[in-house]
């Protein structure tokens, strides 16, 4: 599928993973409504435009995919949206509190479904392209799903689901012409590691076997390119981690 002249929706997309997709996907001839919880410090990028939006409102959410659609077919949703607070099942101050575990799960599993619901009902009712394509969903997992540490438990376990969504998703869409897949990353460089030190950073990318750096966010974003292009991807989980596996802590 080609993004020119077509619409996208990506959420997160004032900063990290989603700023870059939104700015790549424009580079790439997309008319981009960026969602976000808050917009208010987004990059100006020629071709996206932002729309403040809770991936958890339906509504909201609604409201947003409607703004994509009146600017062309809308063809493309990304969900980069997400959090992800650390907190042990059995901590030093007592259990794991119940409505973070369920904000999380909200956020980052509620939310992507929300926005990929809302987003293939409009892709359905666009024009099918060549093979009868409408348009493509991908979501954002981690190798979290597979490799939960201490402490990630509500983490872990919204991104699981996001893992496990991807194949039903990708069956009960294929008669509208929509593809789902799911990207895993391994450590990025995003705003959620922008507050440790430098020294934990790099500890972070010496576990990493190949390259033995973090991952850029343009690469997440190529990444997306490259699913929305491959017109035969459909159902699966890429993890980008340089063949990273986490430890327990």
């Amino acid at each position: 599928m080609q993004t020119t002249d077509i619409s996208a929706v990506v959420t997160g997309a004032a900063s990290g993973l989603g700023a870059a997709t939104a700015a790549a996907l424009a580079a790439g001839g997309a008319r981009v409504v960026g969602l976000d919880l808050d917009v208010s410090n987004a990059p100006e990028v020629e071709g996206v435009t932002y729309v403040q939006t809770d991936v958890t409102d339906e509504e909201q959410v609604r409201a947003a995919v409607a703004v994509a659609a009146e600017q062309g077919p809308l063809r493309v949703a990304v969900n980069c949206a997400g959090i992800g607070p650390s907190a042990r099942i059995l901590g030093r101050k007592g259990t794991h509190d119940l409505a973070l575990y369920a904000k999380v799960v909200q956020v980052n599993l509620v939310g992507t479904f929300t926005v990929l619901t809302l987003a293939a009902e409009a892709m359905a009712a666009t024009e099918p392209l060549e093979d009868g394509q409408r348009g493509v969903v991908v979501n954002t997992a981690s190798i979290a799903a597979y490799d939960g540490q201490i402490g990630q438990a509500a983490y872990a376990s919204s991104k699981g689901g996001v893992v496990g969504l991807t194949l039903p998703a990708a069956r009960d869409l294929a008669q509208h012409g929509i593809r789902v897949n799911t990207i895993a990353p391994g450590v990025v460089e995003t705003p959620m590691l922008a507050t440790v030190s430098d020294e934990f950073r790099a500890g972070l990318a010496a576990g990493v076997p190949f390259p033995q750096r973090l991952g850029r966010p343009e690469e997440y974003a190529q990444l997306v390119e490259f699913i929305v292009a491959h017109d035969y991807l459909n159902g699966e989980t890429i993890r980008m981690d340089g063949a990273l596996r986490m430890a327990p802590r």
